[in-house]
């Protein structure tokens, strides 16, 4: 079993590896020991600033992966371009991440979470999707080295939820009714009163007169975006899968796209509503990948530059389109 999960992380060198993880952990450090040691409002300037420096590291990234395989110096699992495909895997998550501002802002506003909280709580958040996003891509790069016809699932499965996408009902998450919640809340010792930024407390039991263990409304927040975050993940893991199967490549573009979701939730929560119909956008961007896995499958590949050129212009069309609409309906006169 340990041989089954393990495989796909040795198709890279461990030098390869040991880098990325030890730019990430520099990036976390940087962000929370000198940006953000005290617990402050982060301004939507500076939120902005630290979306774009995130999205440099990535190019960055990107442009040093796109090198190095022009060199020679690293292949592919699948004998895709890695730098293009990097660059399509990330752009693709990136644009998917936005969907979790929505939540996340629901989440936090349900448990009246004061913004100057926000930050540590999400920065905690991402250190577990590090961690959960590796286990979900290995358990799937295995699968998929085992089994090739898991990709046409893969595809089918992108193609279900993008048409689900574009014609669902929208509706609001109930955040009183969500599972983790009501879970936490049976079995556990949980505050109704915030802490700062604890998630744990001591606290006496009205009941028995003891002290005890709490978890605080800040804990509950975290524990169900970590919980929608898989939820996520569920639809974008396989859209990667999609572009690539190199292990690295669908690893390293996830990671990079969630480092910054932290500042990009700072920037777009005020004004998420300005994108209501990029999920139309996204919902295209999943049924065009799930049929390219089709087309491959019988046609052969695609063309990497295709792939990301069709992407990036529906997504730009849903950005752009989002934007006149919703101006036009905050200002009907014009």
């Amino acid at each position: 079993m340990l041989d089954f999960l393990f495989l796909p992380w040795l198709a890279k060198p461990l030098w390869m590896w040991l880098a990325f993880i030890s730019l990430v952990l520099v990036l976390l450090a940087f962000d929370l020991g000198v940006l953000h040691r005290k617990n402050r409002e982060l301004g939507l300037a500076e939120s902005l600033w630290l979306s774009v420096f995130y999205v440099a590291v990535a190019i960055s990234y990107g442009g040093a992966i796109w090198w190095a395989y022009g060199r020679g110096l690293i292949t592919t699992t699948d004998g895709t371009h890695a730098g293009m495909t990097f660059f399509t895997g990330y752009f693709l998550e990136k644009m998917l991440s936005i969907d979790n501002v929505f939540v996340i802002s629901l989440i936090f506003g349900y448990f009246a979470i004061p913004r100057k909280y926000q930050y540590r709580a999400l920065l905690w958040g991402i250190l577990a999707v590090i961690v959960l996003r590796g286990l979900m891509i290995g358990f799937g790069a295995a699968l998929v080295q085992r089994h090739d016809w898991v990709l046409l699932l893969f595809g089918a499965f992108l193609v279900f939820t993008g048409l689900r996408m574009l014609f669902a009902e929208e509706r609001e998450p109930d955040i009183a009714r969500n599972p983790v919640v009501r879970f936490m809340k049976r079995y556990m010792h949980v505050s109704d009163r915030l802490y700062g930024d604890r998630f744990f407390v001591r606290e006496k039991d009205i009941r028995t007169g003891r002290m005890v263990i709490v978890a605080t409304p800040l804990f509950l927040a975290l524990a169900v975006i970590n919980v929608a975050d898989l939820i996520f993940a569920v639809d974008s893991v396989p859209a990667i899968f999609a572009i690539t199967t190199d292990t690295y490549i669908v690893y390293t573009a996830n990671i990079m796209a969630i480092l910054g979701l932290r500042a990009l939730y700072f920037a777009l929560a005020a004004m998420v509503h300005r994108f209501h119909y990029l999920q139309y956008a996204l919902a295209l961007v999943l049924v065009f990948i799930g049929a390219k896995v089709f087309w491959t499958h019988v046609f052969g590949k695609v063309d990497p530059a295709i792939s990301l050129g069709v992407t990036l212009a529906i997504v730009a069309g849903g950005v752009l389109f989002s934007i006149w609409r919703t101006a036009r309906m905050d200002h009907p006169s014009h």
